[in-house]
């Protein structure tokens, strides 16, 4: 007998489901765990009347609680799991390999619940750049930033060197499909998030620099591929780098002092 037959589809309705989760969140235990007159208490019913409008079986909840994008079993929500799945197919596969089916699978959950938790494809894709790309950690950076440029720039460079080396490795994915094929429809999704969110962070900070008088006055791009390229590149190609036989190689932190001072002696001016 198929699980179909074993357990046929039953639509549980909402106020269930949320009387679930609220059970859960008040016992600090998974849903699974959290017995059903206990859930039956949180929805102001009796345990028959659950069961009876559950189709007779626990099933059909625990599956629309996961629906709604939190598994059952205790395991992380599904929102987490496939943002982890879809980092992982897109460093070993690149993003034209990451697919709502593909992740879905590879995260232990349906399609109809990815599209609950992100919205489609294009806002998974932007919940994994968020996770395992540049712009939280150097946000924090410039919100907190000390007075010094070059300070400033040296933060942000280890923090670009942390994603760019970090495993699953989305960000060097990420680039070489860009770089391969600029005009497919996953580099132009990734665009729309990706060059705005590098202007209102770098690019404000950079403009706001001009401003003050602190580096040269020259166009933004200019600012932000000048401060971004040479360690980018340089972080790219090290692990090929590091392949040549008695081919010397500072430390990453000596690259980084090495770059943030490059580009401090480049654009800054000197102090009034």
């Amino acid at each position: 007998m198929s699980n179909e037959e074993l357990h046929p589809a039953v639509q549980v309705p909402s106020d269930l489901v949320e009387a679930a989760l609220r059970a859960s969140r008040a016992r600090g235990s998974a849903v699974a765990d959290v017995s059903m007159q206990a859930i039956a208490h949180e929805a102001g019913i009796s345990r028959s009347t659950l069961l009876r409008r559950l189709g007779g079986a626990r099933h059909a909840l625990d599956e629309a609680v996961r629906a709604a994008g939190v598994d059952p079993g205790g395991h992380k929500p599904v929102r987490e799991r496939a943002v982890e799945a879809g980092a992982a197919l897109i460093s070993d596969d690149g993003l034209a390999a990451l697919s709502l089916e593909r992740v879905a699978a590879a995260a232990g959950c349906s399609v109809h619940s990815l599209y609950a938790a992100f919205g489609g494809r294009d806002g998974m894709m932007q919940a994994i750049f968020e996770r395992y790309g540049p712009f939280v950690n150097i946000e924090e950076v410039l919100a907190t930033r000390p007075g010094d440029l070059r300070s400033t720039v040296r933060r942000i460079y280890t923090h670009l060197a942390e994603v760019v080396g970090q495993e699953p490795r989305v960000l060097p994915a990420i680039l070489a499909e860009v770089l391969a094929r600029p005009g497919n429809d996953a580099a132009e999704a990734l665009a729309r998030h990706m060059v705005p969110r590098l202007y209102s962070s770098i690019g404000e900070w950079l403009a706001l620099e001009v401003e003050a008088g602190r580096i040269r006055d020259l166009p933004l791009i200019a600012l932000i591929h000048q401060l971004s390229s040479p360690l980018l590149l340089h972080l790219l190609l090290r692990p090929t780098l590091e392949l040549v036989p008695d081919l010397a190689i500072p430390s990453v932190e000596e690259m980084c002092d090495a770059f943030a001072e490059a580009f401090v002696h480049a654009v800054g001016l000197p102090e009034s």
